[in-house]
C-alpha cells in the first residue's frame, strides 16, 4: 500500500507492462500511455470492447468493480497483450487488498504470468521455423 490509499499491481505479457493503482472510488477506469494523455478504458480500448470484461473479471469475482477506480499506465505490445497485462496487474492490487482473495484468484488462473513469447528468427531460415522449398532435383 503506498499514500493515499492506492494498492499498486504491476502485470506484464510479451512487451507490454501495466502499472495498475486501485483506489477505493466509484469504478471508473483511466488509462494513461507513454504519450501522457488519458482516456477511459471503453475508449482505450474501442477495437475490442470485449477486453474491458477481462479486465473487470478479478474485481467482478467479489463484486467489486463499482467500488474501486483503476488508473492504469501501460506502455509496449498490442491491444490483447495489453489487456491481460492489465488484468494480472488488477488481480495483483486486489492481493493488497486483501491476502484473502488469493485462493479464489488462484484458482481462476489470474495470477498466473503468460511466459510465451515470440520465438526468435533463426539464420538460413524464411521464420521462426519455416524453412526455404526444398527442391529435389
Amino acid at each position: 500500500m503506498v499514500n493515499s490509499n492506492y494498492y499498486i499491481g504491476v502485470g506484464r505479457r510479451k512487451e507490454a507492462t501495466a502499472r495498475v493503482y486501485l483506489k477505493e472510488g466509484k469504478g471508473q477506469a483511466q488509462v494513461r500511455t507513454n504519450d501522457g494523455k488519458e482516456k477511459g478504458l471503453k475508449d482505450y480500448f474501442y477495437m475490442e470492447p470485449s477486453l474491458c470484461e477481462d479486465i473487470y473479471h478479478p474485481l467482478k469475482l467479489f463484486n467489486k468493480e463499482n467500488e474501486y477506480d483503476l488508473l492504469v499506465r501501460v506502455k509496449g505490445s498490442g491491444f490483447h497483450s495489453q489487456a491481460e497485462a492489465i488484468r494480472l496487474g488488477v488481480a495483483r492490487a486486489l492481493l493488497k487488498i486483501s491476502p484473502e482473495y488469493k485462493t479464489t484468484l488462484k484458482s481462476f488462473s489470474l495470477l498466473t504470468r503468460d511466459a510465451r513469447r515470440v520465438e526468435r528468427k533463426k539464420v538460413g531460415f524464411k521464420k521462426a521455423r519455416k524453412k526455404t522449398q526444398f527442391s529435389k532435383r
